[in-house]
């Protein structure tokens, strides 16, 4: 069975083992994320070569997501260990304290604007919520806080401000060096942390460019700011990352599932592929099964039409990382049985802009009205699966693309099945049936099965695909 939504998992100390690595990518991962706020340079491209080593051996093709810190800001370290901060004390945040001087009652923030983002009544998260502060005071270098909600703090823990407004930039310099690095290491695709609006993924663009990369940009939706320019951002992005465990501390966790499908759902309409993101299956980094509750969220964000699903802890320094990809897989699996993941009435009523678009939307409306075993498309982008994959059916579709690039980008696209196929190796009269036998020699289609073509007149070119072709296999055509 064709499994349509991706799985995106984050490599870690626990995929180090070249066994577990090639577990989870053969129990089904399609995507991983080299998460770059925990290790060097080296360790990224270390594990980089060992996914495709890994990837090789194995027949697949694995995308690669390399995942910006950001601007997450963090607190120092204390001199005697982890406190206990009880309701009603005060708490100091100090930006000239030293490092590792926290006590029970200060501690050192790395974020030195902080006290000219925050006001008197600002309620303060630290821990990712777990902890709360209310603002009493702000001075130069100090904000005095009382504690609203307490808890064990340990170093190194994140802040942010409920309702974000924090005026921290997305891209902060490890971030572009970070970028560069990326670049060089080939990946396919740059998550851009804590996005504010469009002209952050516009900046991050440019830095790739000048490294002569042409990686994908994620925008990761991580901050209240981000929502009100939604549209604009994933309009900008080649793809948008619903990141709930900081959107949640900063708009509420009670408003992230609604926000979360309206994110979804702008996110097909504008056509750009969308990562749902953290805690997906945060029990199992210690229990080997899930909980109905994670399968369940798993579930309805296959539901509402997410591109891929990502794991994170749960694979990069959880105890069960295959076992926690198979139950991600039976998630799916059994979500895409539902009717509502096989139709679609997609941009029925709208035109189109280019003929690619259209040769891709009349493609996917045949298919969806014709025993269709196989949809292959013939690109040099990954621009016409893309399209094709905006519109729900249980049909797959296969981009058959002579360029590691393209073959990477749709690794993530929902429904969308990589393979490698260079036109120019054939003559312009033998392509198609070339194409067709190399989904009939993988075993994806047989005799007398029917399946659509789309190419271009000029083979080879990017953005001219123009025609398609209904053909049956084993026959002449």
């Amino acid at each position: 069975m064709f499994r349509r939504t991706k799985i995106l998992a984050t490599l870690g100390p626990a995929t180090d083992d070249s066994s577990v690595l090639e577990k989870i990518i053969s129990a089904g991962v399609d995507l991983v994320r080299v998460n770059f706020s925990h290790g060097k340079s080296s360790d990224h491209e270390t594990r980089i070569t060992s996914v495709r080593n890994c990837a090789t051996a194995l027949g697949r093709k694995i995308g690669i997501l390399a995942d910006l810190q950001g601007p997450k800001i963090r607190i120092g370290g204390f001199a005697s260990g982890p406190v206990q901060l009880e309701n009603g004390q005060t708490f100091v945040l100090d930006s000239k304290l030293e490092f590792n001087a926290g006590t029970q009652s200060k501690v050192y923030v790395e974020y030195e604007q902080l006290t000219q983002d925050v006001f008197a009544d600002d309620v303060l998260l630290l821990d990712d919520g777990r902890i709360e502060l209310v603002v009493k005071e702000v001075n130069a270098s100090q904000v005095i806080c009382t504690v609203w909600t307490g808890g064990p703090l340990s170093s190194g823990k994140g802040l942010n401000r409920r309702g974000g407004g924090l005026s921290a930039g997305a891209l902060t310099a490890k971030d572009r060096r970070d970028i560069k690095t990326a670049a060089d290491l080939g990946v396919d695709y740059i998550a851009v942390s804590f996005v504010r609006d469009a002209d952050d993924i516009q900046e991050a663009r440019r830095i790739l460019e000048m490294t002569g990369s042409d990686a994908g940009v994620i925008a990761k939706i991580e901050r209240s700011e981000a929502i009100a320019d939604v549209d604009n951002i994933i309009r900008t992005a080649n793809g948008v990352m619903v990141a709930r465990g900081d959107l949640g501390v900063e708009i509420g966790d009670a408003e992230v599932p609604a926000i979360q499908k309206h994110i979804i759902q702008r996110a097909i309409w504008l056509d750009k592929p969308v990562i749902t993101a953290t805690q997906m299956m945060e029990s199992m980094i210690h229990s080997p099964v899930p909980t109905r509750a994670e399968v369940s969220d798993v579930a309805n964000a296959v539901l509402e039409g997410t591109d891929a699903v990502m794991l994170s802890g749960e694979t990069a320094v959880g105890l069960h990382p295959h076992k926690v990809v198979d139950a991600v897989v039976r998630a799916v699996l059994a979500a895409e049985k539902q009717p509502i993941t096989q139709q679609s009435g997609h941009r029925l009523e709208r035109r189109f802009g280019r003929v690619d678009e259209a040769i891709s939307m009349s493609t996917m409306y045949a298919a969806n009205h014709l025993d269709i075993k196989a949809i292959i498309a013939l690109t040099e982008s990954g621009s016409t699966p893309l399209w094709m994959s905006r519109i729900r059916t249980a049909i797959p579709i296969f981009g058959l693309s002579r360029h590691r690039s393209a073959i990477g980008k749709m690794t993530l696209f929902r429904n969308v099945y990589p393979l490698y196929f260079d036109v120019a190796a054939y003559p312009r009269e033998e392509i198609k049936r070339e194409a067709v036998g190399l989904l009939q020699r993988e075993g994806f289609v047989e005799d007398d099965d029917m399946a659509i073509i789309t190419k271009g007149d000029l083979d080879g070119v990017n953005g001219v695909t123009n025609a398609m072709k209904i053909v049956r296999v084993g026959q002449v055509f």
